[in-house]
């Protein structure tokens, strides 16, 4: 069979649809949760990294779930296996599907859509047919893997049509939908010309949740005028008669595993590991950091303007402070993004001719991905950790620095943009753009007086330490349970 069929169903079916048996609880994402290693000439696999695998693991052992999603290989069609505690549906994909409907219309169209148009969005219609094709395979593959009554949780912009086509194929299931990044304003997302589809394809979730009440707001400004849907108290019905259904919208800010980030921080090799990182930076009296994926999203650019400005003022200097900047590589074959690379590497590339000394580099730029113990490493051995990004749904990563801060040191320099800062108020907030407001906001940073730096930072640790991952897929599940009770999870009910 070719990628680009749908999977012939292999399920035995009543006569409504419904399988004979199947998995009571669906997780429906682009990616499966493991990925394929080679050693020694062996494939095998293993456990995804990420907050959302880790969230959802207990979930599926608990309840006998599946998860569908795409294996990471083009042109290759795998049957359904176990690992771990996940019995795996793999959904083919063309190399051609991943061009236009990854690559394509989820990240060259949506993704700068929804992120407040930083980068102009392309709109092609070949596009957008693929990505109706690829939606429409992923909802056939978990309507045959989903028993009857059992609860759907699709995640991401990249599956926006999968509610409502799962829901056509079996209205038996409860359906949840989660969305990772921002929804946009009305404004904005009014420029997509498949605008009423997305809708459309996002109401057939019984519970959409979005990161931040502003999005969800948003996407009930955009139902309401080109849906002509009115909600209330975040509920609105859709459909007529016996297919009707209430579609409800709320805000469920995603968090972090923090216990398995503050044991990291815990380990003496991890405290040593990050006394040897100053040691390799030349003991600096203050260290900044970056960490992102390579995306113009995140205000690379802003943060070392700002940073070069600071040098180029006298106001810091090379030696007694350092900017580490971790750019972990991102959508390599988009164009934006390899345009990206080039003006980054151009700006460290200038920094640092002009202020580098013999034994001191200004900025140290690491355009590569590191195992996440040295992250955390790298988190304990940060005095300033600055988050810049111009539009983001959450940013893990300021609270994952939190996590890791277990002694109460370092200071959050964070942008009033990301949802974090609706959580993480006693950060120094700053607006990116501001770029001489961002300089003074380092300054503070590195100049706060201990006593007012463990303050704010023992605040910020309540609220992440409170609020982890498995608070916020508890929450919606257990909303989502709520919508069509007899349809829940059995520990949700």
């Amino acid at each position: 069979m070719s990628a680009e069929q749908s999977p012939a169903p292999t399920t035995p079916r009543r006569e409504d649809g419904a399988p004979e048996q199947g998995y009571d609880f669906v997780v429906v994402s682009n990616r499966l949760p493991v990925e394929r290693v080679v050693e020694d000439g062996t494939a095998s696999w293993r456990r995804s990294p990420g907050g959302l695998v880790a969230a959802l693991s207990p979930v599926m052992a608990r309840n006998d779930g599946a998860w569908v999603g795409w294996h990471g290989a083009a042109d290759e069609t795998l049957e359904r296996f176990d690992h771990d505690v996940f019995h795996l549906a793999p959904v083919p994909l063309s190399a051609q599907e991943v061009e236009a409907y990854y690559e394509g219309f989820s990240n060259a169209t949506l993704w700068p859509l929804y992120h407040d148009v930083i980068a102009p969005p392309e709109f092609h219609r070949a596009w957008w047919n693929v990505y109706r094709r690829v939606n429409r395979r992923f909802a056939e593959m978990t309507a045959e893997v989903a028993a009857e009554n059992a609860t759907v949780w699709v995640q991401d912009y990249q599956l926006q049509l999968v509610p409502k086509m799962l829901r056509d194929l079996r209205p038996d299931l409860t359906i949840g939908f989660f969305n990772h990044i921002p929804f946009p304003p009305l404004e904005i997302f009014a420029q997509l010309p498949w605008r009423r589809a997305v809708l459309e394809g996002l109401s057939g979730a019984d519970l959409i949740g979005f990161q931040r009440p502003g999005d969800a707001q948003n996407f009930q400004r955009c139902a309401r005028r080109f849906l002509d849907v009115a909600f209330r108290n975040g509920e609105a019905s859709f459909g007529n008669g016996d297919a009707e259904w209430t579609v409800r919208a709320h805000a469920y800010p995603i968090s972090i595993d923090a216990e398995a980030i503050q044991e990291l921080a815990s380990r003496p090799e991890i405290k040593r590991r990050a006394q040897e990182i100053r040691e390799e930076l030349g003991n600096p009296e203050t260290v900044f950091l970056g960490v992102d994926r390579l995306d113009y999203t995140k205000g690379i650019i802003h943060r070392i303007k700002a940073y070069g400005e600071l040098l180029e003022d006298g106001r810091i200097e090379v030696g007694p402070s350092v900017l580490v900047q971790v750019a972990n590589p991102s959508r390599e074959r988009v164009e934006s993004y390899v345009q990206l690379r080039e003006q980054v590497e151009g700006v460290v590339g200038h920094l640092n001719g002009q202020f580098d000394t013999i034994s001191h580099t200004a900025i140290r730029y690491l355009h590569h991905g590191y195992p996440f113990e040295e992250m955390v490493a790298l988190y304990l051995a940060t005095d300033v950790m600055l988050v810049t990004s111009l539009r983001d749904g959450m940013n893990l990563v300021a609270k994952e620095y939190v996590a890791a801060k277990t002694d109460g040191s370092g200071a959050l320099v964070l942008s009033e943009f990301t949802g974090a800062a609706e959580q993480l108020r006693q950060a120094l907030l700053v607006n990116p753009h501001d770029i001489d407001g961002l300089k003074d906001a380092m300054l503070r940073a590195k100049d706060m007086p201990p006593a007012e730096a463990k303050k704010r930072m023992r605040s910020m640790r309540r609220q992440v330490l409170g609020n982890d991952v498995n608070d916020w897929s508890e929450a919606f599940l257990r909303d989502l349970a709520r919508t069509r009770p007899e349809a829940g999870p059995e520990e949700q009910r």
